[in-house]
Order: C-alpha cells, then sequence, then structure tokens
C-alpha cells in the first residue's frame, strides 16, 4: 500500500504533468470506485481545470476551480498518464480525458481505491481528512504521548492508526521500531514522553529520506520513470539478517500486519 513518501512522490510527479489542465470529459467503467452518486461526481468535475494537487497523509487532493475530489489509492491505485487513443487496459477504471489529448486515467487491479468529491476549500474539515492526525514532522509530542498511555495495543499497531499519526503504513513503521531499538509490541502505556519524542523525531526523518529517493516501491504512478529508490536502504522489512548483529530477522504479525524485527537488538520496553 502506498504511504506518505509514495503518495507525495506521486503528488509532486502528477503536478508536473497535469497542472493547469482541463478535464473535458469523464468516463467511469467501475463505478464503486467513486464513492457517492456517480452522476454527481461527473456533472461536478467535467469542464473542471486541475489548479493543484495536495496531500493529506495518504489521500491525495486534486484542487479544481470550484470543487474538488479526494482520492485514496489503497492497496493497488494508481494513476497513469497516456494519449486519449491509447486502448483502455483491464483494470482501468476512471478515465479523465484532458485538454492537452492526453488522459489521467485511475489503474486498480483490486478495485479497492476510492474518489469522493470534496468542497474545494472545505475539503480538510470533511470526512475522511478531518479524522486524520498530524503527520509526524508536524505532531505534537505531549498529545501524542497522552494518546499512546490510553491505550495497551502494541506501539506498531498504533503507529499504524491513522487518527493518530498519519502517513506511515507497514513498511515504514518497520522501519521506525527498527531503527529505535524499540520491539514493535511495546504496548502504548510502555511509552515515556522521551520515547514518545524520539519515535517522532525517527518517524519524520524517516519518512523524509524515504520521500526524497521517491519512495520504496512506486505502484501508484509510473509515467516519467520513478521507481522507489529507498528500497535499498530499508534496515528491517523484508530482511532476512539484522544489519546490525547479523541474526536473524524475526516475522511476526503484529494487528494483523506482517512484522519484520530483531530479538536480539529491539528489545520490548518496560
Amino acid at each position: 500500500m502506498p504511504e506518505l513518501p509514495e503518495v507525495e512522490t506521486v503528488r509532486r510527479t502528477l503536478k508536473n504533468f497535469i497542472l493547469n489542465k482541463k478535464i473535458t470529459d469523464i468516463t467511469v467503467i467501475y463505478d464503486k470506485i467513486i464513492s457517492g452518486e456517480t452522476g454527481k461526481f461527473v456533472e461536478a468535475v467535467r469542464g473542471q481545470t486541475i489548479r493543484d494537487i495536495d496531500r493529506a497523509g495518504k489521500y491525495l487532493i486534486f484542487v479544481l476551480d470550484d470543487v474538488a475530489f479526494v482520492s485514496h489509492l489503497r492497496m493497488e491505485g494508481k494513476y497513469n498518464i497516456v494519449s486519449t487513443d491509447t486502448e483502455i487496459k483491464k483494470h482501468e477504471h476512471i478515465i479523465f480525458r484532458l485538454d492537452d489529448g492526453n488522459d489521467l486515467r485511475y489503474h486498480d487491479t483490486r478495485k479497492f481505491g476510492r474518489i469522493e468529491l470534496k468542497g474545494r476549500g472545505t475539503y480538510r474539515e470533511e470526512l475522511p481528512l478531518s479524522k486524520l492526525g498530524a503527520e509526524p514532522a508536524f505532531a505534537d509530542a505531549d498529545l501524542l504521548f497522552r494518546q499512546f498511555k490510553k491505550s495497551r495495543l502494541p506501539i506498531k499497531s498504533l503507529l499504524l492508526d491513522q487518527s493518530i499519526l498519519s502517513g506511515i503504513g507497514n513498511i515504514y513503521a518497520n522501519e521506525i521500531c527498527y531503527r529505535m531499538k524499540l520491539h514493535p509490541e511495546t504496548l502504548g502505556t510502555q511509552m515515556t514522553k522521551n520515547l514518545t519524542q524520539e519515535l517522532l523525531s525517527v518517524a519524520a526523518e524517516v519518512l523524509d529520506a524515504a520521500t526524497k529517493l521517491g519512495g520504496t516501491t512506486i505502484h501508484s504512478f509510473d509515467a516519467g520513470g520513478i521507481t522507489g529508490r529507498f528500497q535499498s536502504e530499508l534496515l528491517i522489512h523484508t530482511q532476512k539478517v539484522c544489519p546490525k548483529c547479523q541474526a536473524k530477522v524475526t516475522k511476526i504479525t503484529v494487528g494483523g500486519r506482517g512484522t519484520y524485527f530483531c530479538e536480539n537488538c529491539q528489545k520490548r520496553e518496560m
């Protein structure tokens, strides 16, 4: 699933291709991708010009003249830019015709992604964005500490809770815990103020480094030759051997998510 660095890379790259392009028509092939009434969405978006592309956590926001629409890529959603005369592929579900002879096409093998019409100036105050927690670089450590102390869920699960911190997914949660030497099953109630502050600093550093390298894996955009070069920087996620102590990496399930950690380097905080 694309996380903050991947979605930010998509945002920046799309802006190079489609900013100030007019959407002349929309073809909806699989309407369940659109939350709400499909006809209303098409009517509101057709004829609008793409003025900006914003991001909140893992969400992309296409800001138009009078409205906006929020897009969540979920597991395998991606946007392709191709010539209008290109044959429509099997998993291309929403086709935005642009006035430059190209299409912006939403491709999603699993059909899990969602697109939802929002107000141009109010989308951050509307669901689902209104329930997002702050991104690590902007989060308040004291508030986060109080949230952790109320929960007996493991820190790995809390990192994935977008209402607490936004933008972190499974890959980066594993990396953050490893770089902190923090056991992924450490409970929220076991977190200290110092650990919470360190977690925010490490999380922000990891996400920033990954963003600079185009993310870890870019399944969500394949125009312009973008590749996720942070793949080579992963220290624990999908690794076999700990790079610090050479012990075998352990894989367990925490909150239903595959979790990689080193039993030697990541001691449970008590």
